[in-house]
């Protein structure tokens, strides 16, 4: 058996032994192996040239006065009566010329900084959810003491590496500050990297004020060392509303990465084809990059993809269908092509903890994976197409994270590794169990998973014959009863507390 680098058993947060859970040690995690490319050089060549040909003929609808002006300002031609903004292809090119290639955000925590770029992937946790399931409580609105579990357990389970805009959304504080106190748990709950919510330029400002404050440094501070990332998404088709690129143009100003990505479901809000989604997708996307290299060149920005179909049935959502894994690999190669780092997703729009949520999740994840995403978004605890932040998902999402990281990892060995003398004690017909070179290896030889169970039929039911699901329900709740928060100082969470609280007076009940 090929060994792998980096194996060990490791306890639930990988520095707690209250609970103890067969977890790979938190891991930068690469990919060795070359990526999937499923569009030929030809045809990567007319969705750069196709959609070129939409931004310049067709053009954006942008919302926001300021960003008009901006991309008016490199020769764009702006229709001030619709909001249309046409740029061509060569502005277009020499703007995203001069992007990073790569990018690295911190946290309060150095060795959970995040390497955005090249063959580096990222696992995250659901993001954006209004609604909360599980197995116990059942289906619930989104709320604030859900959102600060799932924030305990993305920081306990070492396969994540970072929070999306909201793991799921505290629906019962005011709409117009739960930015605050969403920012106040992930800084004190964890120690890994978070994306802020990006509606309007203020609710990025005051993540990146209180990300300073957690790490210690200014504001300012933070264009050397960048922590404040957002997602920005485009309305597909064809609109760039106030608050996304108000955030854009904000958060591009001090130097922070911003994510772009295009809402694209094919036949809803593309074309109905592959190719027809990926054209426009992928011109979106380079419109709203071009916006960060106009306000500030060489802020770093990052290439989104989320392009997958719906069911022409009903017009719903569908995830890890083979469209959607194709256009997860597609955009990578997009991205590549461009020279930026990518962020893709891993989702499912089962509405149970069930084999589809699994197959589905499994799919896009391959698709993910093998495009060389470097942010996988909504990678564990993503139910019913967004709808719902799952507990149990959670769980089993993490197990396959874990197992796909271990997967990953390189593959070494040496001349003791090929086991010759083995054979020298197992006759012919005979077994290894009790060999030397296994005895000698014997905790080491294999992943070993904290979910699966691998039990002959016998042997399971007398452990109580429980299914993958409620063996899952077990561990989250295990995992909240052991949690411990990463160490932060007392200073600093004081003053977290007191911006919190000024800004909250500050703002009142006006909107932001």
């Amino acid at each position: 058996m090929p060994r792998r680098s980096g194996r060990r058993h490791a306890t639930s947060s990988d520095d707690s032994a209250s609970f103890s859970l067969a977890q790979t040690p938190f891991q930068r995690v690469q990919n060795h192996m070359a990526p999937h490319a499923p569009l030929s050089e030809a045809q990567l060549a007319q969705i750069d040239q196709k959609s070129k040909s939409l931004l310049a003929d067709y053009g954006i609808e942008v919302m926001c006065p300021e960003a008009r002006k901006l991309y008016q300002s490199v020769g764009a031609l702006v229709d001030e009566e619709t909001h249309i903004v046409r740029l061509d292809g060569e502005t277009i090119d020499a703007l995203i010329s001069s992007a990073p290639a790569s990018v690295e955000v911190y946290s309060t925590n150095q060795a959970r900084s995040l390497l955005l770029g090249g063959n580096h992937i990222h696992f995250g946790m659901v993001s954006g959810a209004p609604n909360v399931d599980d197995a116990i409580s059942g289906r619930r609105a989104g709320n604030f003491a859900d959102y600060q579990n799932f924030i305990k357990l993305g920081q306990s389970f070492n396969c994540i590496h970072f929070f999306g805009n909201q793991t799921l959304s505290p629906t019962d504080l005011p709409v117009n500050t739960r930015h605050l106190d969403a920012n106040f748990a992930n800084l004190t709950l964890s120690d890994k990297p978070f994306l802020s919510m990006s509606i309007g330029r203020e609710r990025v400002l005051d993540a990146a004020q209180m990300i300073a404050i957690a790490r210690g440094c200014s504001v300012e501070d933070l264009a050397d060392t960048p922590g404040a990332i957002t997602n920005v998404s485009i309305n597909s088709p064809r609109k760039f509303d106030s608050e996304m690129s108000s955030a854009v143009i904000a958060l591009a100003e001090l130097n922070q990465p911003v994510i772009i990505t295009p809402f694209t479901l094919m036949g809803a809000m593309t074309p109905v084809t592959l190719a027809g989604a990926l054209v426009q997708q992928n011109a979106e996307a380079l419109f709203a990059m071009a916006l960060t290299q106009i306000v500030r060149k060489g802020a770093p920005v990052i290439y989104g993809g989320f392009t997958s179909n719906v069911d022409m049935k009903s017009g719903a959502p569908a995830f890890g269908t083979p469209e959607n894994s194709l256009a997860n690999m597609a955009g990578g190669q997009l991205a590549r092509l461009y020279g930026v780092p990518y962020r893709t997703s891993a989702c499912s729009a089962s509405t149970s903890v069930d084999a589809q949520a699994v197959w589905e999740t499994q799919m896009a994840l391959w698709g993910a994976v093998t495009g060389y995403g470097n942010l996988i978004y909504h990678a564990a605890g993503w139910s019913e197409g967004g709808l719902v932040a799952s507990y149990e998902k959670l769980v089993v999402d993490c197990e396959m994270l874990q197992a796909m990281s271990a997967l990953l990892q390189p593959v070494t060995f040496d001349d003791d590794d090929f086991g010759l003398e083995a054979h020298a004690e197992v006759s012919p017909g005979g077994h290894f169990f009790g060999a030397s070179h296994t005895m000698a290896r014997y905790s080491n030889a294999f992943y070993t998973p904290f979910l699966s169970d691998w039990s002959n039929y016998e042997n399971w039911l007398e452990k109580g014959g429980k299914t993958a699901t409620q063996r899952a329900t077990e561990i989250w709740q295990s995992l909240l009863e052991t949690y411990q928060a990463p160490p932060l100082p007392d200073d600093r969470k004081e003053a977290l507390a007191a911006f919190v609280a000024k800004r909250k007076e500050d703002i009142g009940t006006r909107d932001i």
